[in-house]
């Protein structure tokens, strides 16, 4: 799998997740700058990733200018087709607002900018310690996607406490149902608030990051042979 790191004017995760993936998890992986559309390097088995940060400074609503970018069309065009694309923070917030994933991301209910470790888990009740940095992280839509999300099993993280319960006190943003992350009914389209490129490296002490990359490939991988 071959992946692509879009960068926005604003990404500071970028180069985060570049380094996780090369030299963590070992994949190959370019950077692409917002304004290319030529996305023809890459094939439907392959991820573009949309990365953490601030695209355009957040202005009006988080990644709602971002949407707007050149490359983002290739994007959309791509995951039609049935190409991967990741997600992540800024990048979760961009899928919202391109409609590749339903739902939005609020302001967190304590209407501040929340930068810490948290743990997540998730559908076979695996823990992992992931942090998060965000100040529009809560995860919101309405009950009926919702309980669609929940039935076709596109919720891939809830935050819970080190036990794994799922609990108010574990909802560090607020998120509706507790939910970290999720997927798009082709399972093609990831996205999370968490930073699982932040907790790769033994150095820093935390590697829960490449268990999360593992789920995700698994997915992919499920996906594919269902296809067959």
């Amino acid at each position: 799998m071959k992946f692509g790191v879009v960068v926005f004017p604003g990404s500071n995760c970028d180069r985060d997740m570049y380094d996780a993936l090369v030299h963590d998890l070992k994949q190959e992986c370019v950077m692409l700058w917002h304004k290319d559309s030529d996305l023809s390097q890459f094939t439907t088995e392959d991820c573009i990733v949309l990365p953490g940060g601030f695209s355009y400074g957040d202005y009006l609503r988080t990644g709602a200018i971002a949407r707007f970018s050149p490359i983002m069309q290739s994007v959309i065009d791509f995951a039609k087709r049935g190409g991967k694309v990741l997600g992540v923070c800024n990048g979760f917030q961009i899928l919202c607002e391109s409609h590749l994933l339903p739902g939005v991301l609020l302001r967190n209910n304590n209407q501040k900018y929340i930068c810490k470790n948290v743990f997540v888990k998730d559908a076979d009740e695996n823990v992992y310690n992931i942090p998060i940095a965000h100040g529009e992280g809560r995860y919101y839509a309405d009950d009926a996607t919702l309980n669609k999300l929940e039935a076709n099993g596109q919720v891939l993280l809830h935050y819970c406490d080190a036990e794994g319960n799922v609990t108010p006190e574990s909802n560090h943003n607020g998120s509706t149902r507790n939910i970290a992350g999720i997927c798009n009914e082709g399972r093609n389209v990831f996205g999370m608030m968490p930073h699982p490129e932040r907790a790769c490296s033994s150095v820093l002490g935390n590697t829960d990051g490449r268990k999360v990359f593992k789920l995700l490939f698994q997915l992919v991988l499920e996906e594919a042979v269902a296809a067959v």
